[in-house]
């Protein structure tokens, strides 16, 4: 029988829900990326949630794609050998990875305009079309941290035996903004799965950041990485690269046009000691590692995309039964509709942007009567950096109302302009605010842009709301202000701590822990961290500083890598942060 059919269904599928960061929002925070919201941890028992899947599917292949994760690909099936080539672990368990905290493995990930992407587990547009010989899905919107489009078509020929991905950016505002887009494919990873990559330079992270040469020097299967490792290519020999799997008899390839996709990259946690890694996105503990591609030749530099540019790239992912030849494997040329035709998004989710969007009409034409409530301070819900006309909304909202409502306007204005990077006018605005809010944002901007950790201090003092002023998030931040200042804060520090000593959480207790090295009690700081189930997060390296601090006073034998404390031991790269952190004086080098 002949299948050449694209549909729609809803799947149902194990989620762990998240918990947000807090009320402070996410501008100026070197763990967040503004204005979405961030997480903090993630639930041990799973709900069961509704997904809509997008299947396409021809003689050879069924691709799924979820619109409801950020349009990921979560299946590529061969029919021949009914051979699954990507890893999908059937489970949505985020862990704590950059930029929202909340990452979930496997499958195909587009990101845009940071890497991972910001909407990886939320839902985003898609529009499905289809000729007499191929199929089309289309996924995207208009994101709102920069209000740039993007857009990933994925489509399949009547025999097609590989997928095509076409992407396209398009910054339709009055200024550039910065960029970095990687397509990044889980795919399950054993002992033996072999790399097929390119000879020449490559630049691997791990422990250290050094280049190395791949045919003399580079992994050839996962049983030879023995930690978790990035490597990216240099100057490849060739332009395809991918993996196979004899034990499963699958693999998948990559191939691309270099002058659009110079990018390759691996990223393997290796066997052994790094595996738990993997395993806090699974069910079961089945491996996964990546292979990627991208526009730019390492996620340490970001471009720029001027104003109405628009930027456009072709790639394909070719699975298989059998093990490829790198270098005779043909770039296809599937006769892909015009580009014009690729749908330009807007924004996905009207939670998001409804409000703000009323406000901007309410501005435009006047009409005070139609200006909406603005959030209050259970919503976590901050003005879109992206929507350009809320610079003059905001401030024309907040002089057209009294009072607290007033105040939870000025807070919006102050929290728009420091997610605009103008953090001197944010705290212009927020001195004239009294919602509790923009004074902890304020203490923020005090502390990590004018590294002013008095004013800091006084900001959060200001605070009257004990919901507020005990929420973890900002017993956290204010304790690191309070820490800059030095011995002479420790009772005040003593007395915040203590008022949330029943909680079990564990951003409190880095906390904690810092303040009794501070009180000179290093036995009782180890205790803390040893005694506290840490999540692993990636790229953070706050308690492993307050270990070796521990170490040091206690005169103990170093521990190469405390890994009990849920942190990574890779150098410091990339550019995953918009900002990046400020240790105030913390004794201590990064691992």
């Amino acid at each position: 029988m002949h299948m050449f059919a694209i549909h729609e269904a809803t799947e149902f599928l194990l989620t762990h829900p998240t918990v947000s960061s807090g009320p402070i929002p996410t501008c100026y925070d070197p763990d967040g990326i503004y204005p979405y919201e961030s997480f903090c941890e993630t639930s041990r028992r799973s709900e069961i949630r509704p997904y809509r899947i997008i299947t396409l599917e021809n003689e050879r292949l069924r691709v799924k794609i979820c619109p409801d994760l950020g349009g990921r690909v979560c299946s590529l099936f061969l029919k021949e050998g009914a051979a699954e080539a990507l890893f999908f672990p059937r489970v949505v368990r985020p862990v704590r990875i950059l930029p929202r905290q909340a990452f979930i493995g496997g499958g195909i990930e587009l990101s845009f305009p940071i890497s991972h992407t910001p909407v990886g587990i939320a839902p985003v547009l898609f529009e499905i079309a289809q000729s007499d010989d191929r199929i089309y899905l289309c996924c995207g919107e208009r994101e709102i941290k920069f209000g740039m489009h993007w857009a990933v078509e994925y489509s399949l020929g009547k025999r097609d035996d590989f997928l095509t991905q076409r992407t396209v950016f398009f910054n339709p505002g009055l200024k550039a903004h910065p960029w970095m887009s990687w397509s990044n494919a889980g795919v399950p990873a054993r002992p033996d799965t072999v790399f097929d990559f390119p000879r020449g330079p490559v630049l691997t992270h791990g422990a250290q950041l050094r280049t190395i040469d791949w045919e003399t020097e580079g992994p050839r299967s996962q049983a030879d990485v023995s930690r978790m490792t990035g490597y990216f290519w240099q100057k490849p020999d060739c332009n395809s690269f991918g993996v196979f799997t004899p034990s499963l008899g699958v693999g998948l390839y990559h191939i691309a046009d270099p002058l659009q996709v110079p990018g390759m990259k691996l990223w393997s946690d290796g066997i052994g000691r790094d595996e738990p890694w993997v395993s806090q996105y699974t069910l079961e503990g089945r491996q996964c590692l990546e292979i990627q591609a991208g526009p730019l030749i390492d996620q340490s530099v970001r471009e720029m995309l001027e104003p109405w540019n628009q930027h456009e790239q072709v790639e394909f992912w070719i699975p298989t039964l059998h093990r490829l030849e790198i270098r005779t494997i043909a770039l296809p040329t599937p006769r892909l509709r015009p580009v014009e035709e690729i749908p330009r998004f807007s924004w996905a989710r009207p939670g998001e942007v409804d409000l703000w969007l009323a406000l901007a009409d309410a501005w435009r034409t006047g009409d005070v009567t139609k200006i909406p409530r603005a959030p209050n301070i259970a919503n976590n819900l901050w003005a879109p950096s992206g929507i350009a006309e809320l610079r003059d909304a905001l401030a024309w909202a907040a002089s057209c109302t009294a009072g607290s409502e007033r105040d939870r306007w000025l807070f919006q204005q102050g929290t728009w302009l420091a997610g605009c990077g103008e953090a001197d006018a944010s705290l212009e605005v927020l001195r004239k605010c009294h919602d509790d809010r923009g004074r902890a944002l304020a203490a923020r901007l005090w502390l990590v842009y004018k590294q002013n950790p008095q004013e800091a201090v006084n900001a959060f003092r200001a605070i009257e709301s004990p919901a507020i002023s005990l929420h973890p998030q900002v017993i956290f931040e204010r304790d690191k202000a309070l820490a800059a200042l030095g011995s002479a804060t420790l009772a005040e520090r003593k007395r915040w701590l203590d008022a949330v000593s029943a909680l079990q959480d564990e951003w409190i207790a880095e906390r904690r822990a810092s303040l009794l090295l501070d009180c000179g009690d290093a036995q009782a700081a180890r205790a803390v961290l040893s005694g506290t189930r840490f999540q692993r997060v990636h790229q953070r390296y706050e308690r492993t500083r307050l270990w070796r601090r521990i170490e040091s006073m206690l005169g103990l034998t170093p521990v190469t890598y405390p890994s009990w404390l849920g942190e990574d031991d890779l150098a410091e790269f990339g550019a995953y942060r918009d900002y990046a952190e400020t240790d105030f004086g913390s004794p201590g080098a990064l691992p």
